[in-house]
């Protein structure tokens, strides 16, 4: 009991700290959690992972792409080998947004919003590791992570002068996407974009765009890992994530970049929930997501400015402590979830692996995309089902029974990730 209340303690100091340095509830305990990969956070009892060196985009300023602070973008990628040598994995680092004049300024002075600040090199894991036993379907193939220092998903396009603020993610993603093709992309016979989050959401955004790059013979595909957030009411009834949307799109000038399907008949914050983009996706899409998505529990649903006394603090923390108002009130959140993509279930080409779990990004993390212990639904882990679509063995349209019944779940707020 005294540890469960201390743990309580310092989960609540370390977020009411966070906040009050970044002002905006984007940057929080869970944006680094979901890429704690990035940050080497490896077990030693582990098998150490591959190593991989930070690249920057020369040239990329003259054409516009730059960082918030207007350094040069970068990359990381490890060349595929054997019967992966003509294949391409493309993964977008997530990792929040920032939403006004004070948050963007703030993100520019991390590896969030410069390259200045990002790590030198990074370990690739889960679906970018190179070993067979942790990544059985694209272990060999050419595998690349393009770093997030935008603050929109890879899709806005403007500036602020008076800020020094340069959003120029659609030019990030361009210039990226221009020099992998100029290494051997334009010739790959199988090709996949992912990203987790932040990442799944530019995934989302992106998907059709990567699809045209290549010829009619390429397999190529989409996977959008956590990255299905949802136009959702807060617990008191508010529109947290819709006002931070709002505030991304209308800073960075992300209408520029959405698809005009969309825009013709919703508002541009409307285009950017992936709710109004997937059904008008045609290239093939998988939707990763834990039905009781962690970043959207704590940061859409319950942020401190929807529960200001802390009524949800305990149930976020261990869900057999919700009570049963509460645990009706995420049931209706996975309904929501179901119904908005329950159009896009139908389609042949669709993927699905809704988990009933209470995390976050599942595909870059080594033990919940492919370990002894990692999730399971339909008695299928997560690299496995993935491997499955992708390659046209199976059908893939897994979707959990809802909460409690799913004993294989990895609690963001385990031991494993504290």
């Amino acid at each position: 009991m005294i540890m469960k209340l201390i743990l309580m303690l310092t989960f609540s100091f370390i977020i009411s700290v966070i906040r009050s340095e970044t002002h905006i509830e984007s940057f929080s305990l869970l944006d680094m959690l979901e890429n704690d990969v990035v940050s080497g956070q490896v077990s030693s009892s582990q098998p150490q992972p591959l190593l991989v060196p930070l690249t920057l985009i020369q040239g990329a300023d003259s054409k516009g792409a730059v960082c918030l602070d207007g350094t040069l973008p970068g990359y990381h990628f490890h060349p595929g080998s054997g019967s992966g040598a003509n294949n391409w994995l493309v993964n977008l680092e997530g990792g929040g947004w920032c939403n006004n004049i004070r948050s963007c300024v703030f993100r520019k002075t991390t590896r969030r919003g410069s390259t200045k600040y990002m790590e030198k090199q990074i370990p690739f894991t889960g679906i970018l590791s190179n070993k067979a036993e942790e990544n059985p379907d694209f272990f060999n193939w050419n595998r690349v992570k393009v770093r997030y220092c935008d603050g929109a998903s890879f899709a806005g396009d403007s500036q602020n002068e008076a800020a020094n603020l340069q959003f120029r993610g659609q030019k990030i993603w361009q210039a990226a996407i221009e020099e992998l093709m100029s290494k051997g992309m334009k010739n790959a016979k199988q090709a996949l974009l992912s990203g987790c989050s932040a990442g799944g959401l530019a995934t989302i955004i992106h998907c059709d765009e990567f699809g045209s790059l290549f010829q009619k013979s390429t397999k190529v595909k989409c996977l959008s890992d956590a990255g299905f957030f949802l136009d959702a009411t807060d617990v008191s009834g508010g529109r947290t994530l819709r006002k931070m949307f709002g505030g991304v799109v209308s800073l960075q000038e992300v209408q520029k970049n959405l698809p005009n399907s969309c825009l013709d008949h919703l508002d541009p914050t409307s285009c950017f929930f992936p709710e109004n983009l997937i059904d008008h996706i045609q290239t093939p899409l998988f939707l990763l997501n834990a039905a009781y998505d962690g970043w959207q529990l704590y940061e859409s649903l319950t942020p401190s400015t929807a529960d200001p006394h802390g009524y949800w603090n305990a149930c976020k923390l261990n869900q057999t402590k919700c009570n049963s108002t509460q645990i009706e009130f995420l049931q209706k959140f996975r309904n929501q979830m179901l119904n908005d993509i329950k159009g896009f279930s139908t389609t042949s080409q669709s993927g699905l692996y809704i988990n009933s779990c209470f995390t976050h990004c599942q595909s870059e993390r080594q033990d919940t995309w492919f370990a002894s212990d990692s999730p399971l639904l339909n008695n299928t882990r997560i690299a496995n089902a993935v491997g499955n679509w992708f390659s046209d063995r199976q059908v893939v349209k897994a979707i959990d029974c809802p909460y409690p019944c799913d004993k294989t779940c990895h609690s963001l707020f385990t031991k494993r990730s504290l």
